[in-house]
């Protein structure tokens, strides 16, 4: 399927790994000029070297933190206009509510609530005035799977869909369309350090952690690139009559039963 994405200005977050990576990668593809975001320069230095070899379109990035609301002018100055923002950032750590205190909670949600609304509120504006763009930000099944040991964040992302379907509820009017993309377990570093907490919770170590996998769909996480193609479509004119939705990518886990 064309997507007929090419030529357009995207600016992902969180791009220097994981999830982040594999949308980069998949909107450079097509053809794209994608502008990445993360706090290291150096590892955004190395993907960069790495997706030059399958780059259609340009690359260009800001080594930033997100947490840090002053840092959005200086990267919309460096992105430059966007036709669409897919709101990646963030690292919740694992913990219940006496583990994870006042301090731990608020960093946490700096970078990927605030972080999130922070860079909507500056990029909507932008795209308002031309009557055009898509929002996509990807948040997390402990959404509706609710987590008391990844309390904070099972918090922030039933936060962030609820303001995915709020905003995306009436932008149309605009010329823009918000959305949420929720993965389920996805095959990060990220996945293994939460499943080394959860085991430590749950089964007393965390060597434990391949034991919580036989749980999931298929007995397995979804692999980035399963995710980055949901992103992808969503971001495209294929998917023009759809906004203010979740769209979980989580081979159907959050509609059965059991633990997670």
């Amino acid at each position: 399927m064309n997507l007929n994405l090419e030529g357009k200005r995207v600016l992902v977050t969180g791009a220097s790994k994981g999830i982040g990576l594999a949308i980069a990668k998949g909107f450079l593809s097509e053809g794209c000029d994608v502008h990445l975001v993360a706090r290291s320069e150096s590892a955004l230095k190395d993907v960069t070297s790495q997706l030059n070899e399958v780059a259609q379109g340009g690359i260009s990035y800001s080594a930033l933190d997100l947490s840090k609301s002053e840092n959005i002018p200086h990267l919309l100055n460096a992105a430059g206009p966007i036709d669409i923002l897919v709101n990646n950032a963030g690292s919740i750590p694992g913990g219940d509510l006496q583990t994870i205190d006042e301090v731990r909670w608020r960093d946490a949600w700096d970078l990927k609530v605030f972080g999130y609304i922070n860079l909507s509120r500056a990029v909507y504006k932008q795209m308002s005035e031309i009557n055009s763009g898509v929002i996509i930000n990807v948040t997390g099944l402990a959404a509706d799977r609710l987590d008391t040991n990844y309390i904070a964040g099972s918090s922030a992302n039933a936060s962030l869909n609820a303001f995915s379907r709020a905003l995306g509820s009436n932008s149309f009017k605009d010329g823009i369309r918000c959305l949420a993309v929720s993965p389920g377990a996805v095959e990060t570093d990220r996945l293994v350090t939460l499943m080394k907490t959860k085991a430590a919770l749950e089964l007393g170590s965390e060597d434990l952690w391949p034991d919580l996998l036989k749980d999931l769909p298929y007995g397995r996480a979804a692999t980035t690139t399963e995710v980055a193609d949901v992103v992808l479509f969503l971001a495209s004119a294929r998917a023009s009559y759809l906004s203010g939705i979740v769209v979980n990518v989580d081979g159907g886990h959050s509609s059965r039963g059991g633990a997670f």
